[in-house]
């Protein structure tokens, strides 16, 4: 894809992290912008900034995870600006531990906005980008879900996380397979960020009331440390991840890595599978973490 200018994006947790990113990068290039977020101060700053900067805004506070929700957000957006030209199902949450210990409300809450979310967006949105091929040789159409480097490892303590974001590889690797029978004029991507400051370690925040969680294990708190200590420490920015997101699009590349020298552990889990071996240890290259990790969990309450 290479017009952006008058066209439109649809982005789904736009008011912060990478949402907020694309939806700026969106606006520079002179695009009408179609906000989701499930936070209203968020989402109110988010659309005051844009339109500041000129661009045509339409906003909504959505439940990614409900199907109405999104199913009314998707008329808003055709009826106010047409058929979308850029999908970023782009809305997620972080929540780890021991994967026994979750329970059925923590399994539904992050399932509902990790994997629920980008389905809707696909179900939604994708027959009417290919409808639109169809009548316009000049449509150009690209879906980008965001998912994770725990999407393509299954990093300890990570739990439905990991679940959650490993669907939405598959899914985003089935939606590009399947576009490809079908039309060369709308793409897929994929992107895989791995620790990057967006805010993710505070999804909390914006938990359903009805979906609140029981007090906390020892594990689920050793995951909100360790999460939060990763994703503020993180060096790339979501800025610069935006950045590169834009640029695959032009390519057309499905696989977007914020760190492209984390695939040397996604090498090793591969060479696990096709090799029939039992899972690589995660911390054979730092054995002190997993030792430190391995007390914590062991020790008594």
């Amino acid at each position: 894809m290479k017009q952006f200018a008058g066209r439109t994006a649809v982005i789904t947790g736009a008011g912060s992290g990478f949402g907020l990113e694309f939806a700026r990068e969106a606006a520079r290039r002179s695009m009408n912008l179609v906000l989701a977020d499930v936070q209203d101060d968020a989402l109110a700053a988010a659309v005051a900034e844009l339109q500041g900067q000129g661009a045509q805004v339409l906003a909504q506070k959505v439940d990614v995870g409900s199907a109405a929700a999104m199913e009314a957000f998707a008329t808003a957006a055709m009826a106010r600006f047409g058929v979308p030209h850029l999908v970023f199902n782009n809305a997620g949450v972080a929540f780890g531990g021991l994967i026994w210990e979750h329970t059925q409300t923590d399994w539904e809450w992050v399932i509902n906005v990790n994997l629920w979310g980008v389905a809707h967006g696909v179900r939604l949105f994708v027959p009417h980008m290919i409808a639109a091929a169809q009548q316009d040789p000049a449509y150009e159409g690209h879906i980008i879900n965001t998912a994770s480097m725990a999407g393509l490892l299954n990093a300890p303590n990570m739990g439905v996380y990991n679940v959650t974001k490993h669907a939405v590889v598959s899914l985003s690797e089935t939606l590009y397979q399947d576009l490809a029978l079908v039309t060369d004029q709308v793409g897929a991507s994929v992107l895989c960020p791995y620790f990057v400051p967006t805010g993710i370690h505070q999804s909390h925040r914006n938990r359903p009331a009805e979906l609140k969680g029981a007090r906390p294990t020892k594990s689920q708190m050793i995951a909100q440390a360790m999460s939060e200590k990763a994703v503020t420490s993180g060096k790339v920015s979501a800025a610069e991840v935006a950045a590169k997101t834009f640029a695959a699009i032009e390519a057309r590349q499905f696989y977007i890595y914020s760190h492209p020298q984390a695939l040397g552990m996604v090498q090793t889990r591969l060479e696990d599978v096709a090799q029939g071996r039992n899972p690589t240890d995660p911390f054979k290259d730092r054995p002190d973490l997993g030792e430190k990790l391995r007390m914590q969990l062991r020790a008594e309450a």
